[in-house]
């Protein structure tokens, strides 16, 4: 065979490859069936339990002072393979959902990657997280999940590990680390680069909130900086529409300094501005687009005295954000209050899974319910 022949015959073979890869995105993954309880408690071992004690349920805030909108609807879908929480937080890729590392079986630093395919209402195990970590930061882009930092105890010790799990294959490979370690950040992927905000670091004595803003460029596999977010904080929600990236919520340290704070990043500029703020301050809150508007759902808020939490809350509320009015409504909230989910918006769906049942990381759920305008 010539040359020419062998690189036609070469470039063929790899464009049926590729179109295999579209076709098929995904690998065989191992079915992994639902919880059959839907908490678990971190401080029993991982004790699973098929109801919240009296008073933890009373946690629960659904009110919102947000003007109402179309109500909108919850249903219940297959639960988690297991009660989990603290994962930051989800992220989507050709119609699947993956959920990676978090609390769960009476440990903080778990190596699981769950898959759910909406269209079969069944949840997979996938290749494991190199590195087992709580509030890993985890987003899709280009058939790759990108998994960011995190902590390897519990909310405390950050980690600079980077890792990139390739989705045909079911395989994870190391990426340059992070330039300062950190955990509980945010993170989008924008015009082909992916930009990692705020979250917390050390020392784990003092444990802070930063304004970092770094960005990975896949390409060259290398980070660069870019301007500092106003107000370092972390539990933030985080994503990127229309040309914006939104960085709304959060919290100053603990849940004890939640904020309402609303920033979007203008790339071309390299500044951020202010847009309404949101209409319940929390943290640890899903933050998803849909529809051409940003829905915010859960989170949590109490306050720390003598080094335990009062005032506990665990937030149901389901607000979304207009871009075009820059202004807030409310709509039905969470059928489970929950807080350091597992949010992604599938088709006309929006998707939350597991999270925090309680303040705090002592009770993970396997609670799975799923969010309709339609």
């Amino acid at each position: 065979m010539d040359r020419r022949r062998f690189l036609a015959a070469g470039l063929a073979l790899a464009a049926a490859g590729s179109a295999r890869a579209q076709q098929h995105p995904h690998p065989p993954l191992t079915p992994a069936p639902s919880s059959v309880a839907p908490f678990a408690r971190l401080r029993e071992g991982g004790a699973m339990s098929d109801h919240l004690m009296p008073g933890e349920d009373a946690q629960r805030v659904a009110d919102s002072p947000a003007p109402a909108g179309p109500p909108g609807r919850w249903i219940a879908r297959a639960a988690l393979p297991l009660p989990r929480s603290e994962m930051a937080w989800a992220t989507a890729w050709a119609g699947r959902i993956h959920i990676i590392g978090g609390y769960g079986e009476g440990r903080v630093d778990r190596t699981y990657h769950h898959v759910y395919d909406p269209q079969a209402d069944r949840w997979f195990t996938a290749a494991p997280l190199p590195r087992g970590a709580n509030h890993v930061a985890v987003v899709a882009h280009d058939g790759r999940v990108y998994a960011l930092g995190g902590f390897v105890e519990q909310n405390r010790l950050a980690i600079a590990d980077a890792s990139a799990y390739d989705i045909a294959s079911d395989r994870w490979s190391a990426v340059a680390p992070l330039p300062r370690p950190r955990g509980a950040a945010a993170v989008v992927a924008q015009n082909g680069l992916i930009h990692l905000i705020g979250g917390a670091s050390d020392p784990k004595e003092e444990r802070a909130s930063v304004g970092w803003h770094e960005v990975y460029d896949p390409t060259s596999d290398r980070w660069s900086r870019r301007k500092a977010l106003p107000g370092a904080r972390d539990h933030i929600g985080c994503v990127a529409h229309d040309g914006l990236v939104h960085v709304i919520g959060g919290r100053f340290n603990t849940f004890e300094y939640n904020t309402d704070l609303h920033h979007v990043y203008i790339a071309d500029r390299d500044t951020w501005e202010t847009r309404k703020p949101m209409p319940t301050a929390r943290s640890g809150h899903g933050l998803v687009a849909y529809r051409g508007r940003l829905f915010a759902m859960g989170g949590e808020a109490g306050v720390i005295a003598n080094g335990q939490i009062t005032e506990p809350r665990v937030f149901a509320q389901m607000e979304s954000y207009d871009p075009a009015l820059d202004s807030w409504q409310r709509h039905q909230p969470m059928i489970t209050a929950r807080h350091a989910v597992g949010a992604a918006a599938v088709g006309d769906w929006i998707y939350v899974a597991g999270g925090g049942a309680v303040t705090g990381g002592a009770v993970q759920s396997a609670v799975h319910e799923a969010f309709t305008l339609a």
